[in-house]
């Protein structure tokens, strides 16, 4: 694995991420619940930042400790195994609340290595 097959990993997760923080600007929590296809796009793209995330090598994962790798891979798992009983609070607050954040690093991140 090189630093570049992780710098790349890491622009496709931030862009994944950020992508489903725009699909729910002007949205409110109640749309994921009646908009189908919004719900299933956010959970696509959280499950491939995930998959991604999971792939980047443990030495760039160790060099940033400012990312919560195992929160995501424990987000990926349980989108991927819990697909039927995905708890639309969770994944409105992910998106909503814990994702903004973490996509304003990620660039920096990506940028410095």
């Amino acid at each position: 694995m090189t630093m570049r097959d992780d710098h790349t990993r890491l622009l496709h997760i931030r862009d994944h991420l950020a992508e489903a923080v725009a699909l729910i600007e002007g949205k409110t929590r109640s749309d994921i619940e009646t908009d189908r296809l919004l719900n299933l796009s956010l959970v696509r793209l959280l499950e491939i930042a995930a998959q991604s995330a999971d792939r980047v090598s443990d030495e760039t994962k160790a060099a940033m400790p400012e990312i919560p790798w195992a929160d995501i891979a424990g987000l990926r798992d349980r989108l991927l195994h819990g697909y039927d009983t995905v708890d639309l609070d969770i994944l409105w607050h992910i998106v909503h609340d814990d994702l903004p954040p973490l996509v304003e690093r990620i660039p920096t991140v990506a940028t410095d290595r």
